[in-house]
């Protein structure tokens, strides 16, 4: 079996440190990493073992890393802003890709980290050379909302907030609040990817499971559109990658191959 270095980073930024970590194979080919961006709840330990199947299973370096606020990052108190998408790829991207040493690169996300690697793959037309998504979203649907409400609830519980505790540890107030109050604020309402997939020129592979709790089909039919590749996963549901990892994998795979 081959050998997997893991290696964890401090990313400087003028907003605070980020934490990253890479999981390179000891034998190494010669193609682009594979930046991994999490979900709105997420953080690198929440990727479980999905960044080492990655890494084993194509050899590639892969690089997942703490948005600020969240999971072993540096915490921030202010509100996102609307375009909060597009301004990770703008921000902290260059800093990840400058201080880890990355050329080009592949850009994978799961949910709004899905939407982060297509706004990625736009502003890096040069260095990145294709966008895999799972579970993402293309715009504002009633079904997105009213997940989002349903999760609202589940946290109102003591228990279900110490899990994600264990993960953000005293950001997890701020992580919740990041997640619902900007996606259901009357003016993110209007919100759409439309404008970074049409600039976006490399290839695409959206994967999405059929019972996502919080998106239907439409979100990876506009994001595959007539420029990439739809992968549909019978009874699965956000999280793809825990639910089917071997099916993950294997379309991951074929896509890149």
């Amino acid at each position: 079996m081959t050998e997997i270095i893991e290696v964890e980073h401090r990313i400087e930024s003028a907003a605070g440190q980020l934490h990253a970590k890479s999981w390179t194979p000891h034998v190494l080919n010669s193609r682009q990493p594979i930046i991994l961006f999490h979900d709105s709840l997420g953080c690198v330990a929440l990727w479980r073992d999905f960044p080492w199947l990655l890494a084993h299973s194509l050899g590639r370096r892969v690089i997942a890393y703490d948005r600020l606020g969240f999971g072993r990052s540096d915490a921030r108190t202010d509100i996102l802003k609307r375009d909060f998408i597009a301004a990770e790829a703008e921000r902290f991207v260059p800093l990840l890709c400058e201080q880890l040493s990355i050329g080009e690169f592949i850009a994978c996300g799961h949910s709004v980290g899905g939407v982060m690697a297509v706004e990625t793959g736009a502003r890096f037309a040069g260095r990145c050379q294709a966008v895999i998504t799972i579970a993402a979203q293309a715009f504002v649907e009633d079904k997105t909302l009213q997940g989002i409400r349903a999760a609202q609830q589940e946290f109102a519980s003591a228990e279900a907030l110490a899990r994600l505790a264990k993960y953000h540890g005293d950001k997890t107030d701020w992580v919740l609040r990041a997640w619902i109050d900007t996606w259901l604020a009357p003016d993110f309402a209007g919100w759409t990817l439309d404008a970074a997939l049409e600039t976006l020129h490399c290839p695409v592979l959206a994967i999405h499971g059929d019972r996502d709790e919080y998106g239907s089909l439409a979100h990876p039919r506009r994001i595959a559109g007539a420029r990439g590749s739809l992968h549909i996963l019978p009874d699965t549901g956000h999280s793809p990658h825990r639910e089917r990892p071997a099916l993950v994998m294997q379309a991951i795979e074929d896509f890149l191959a």
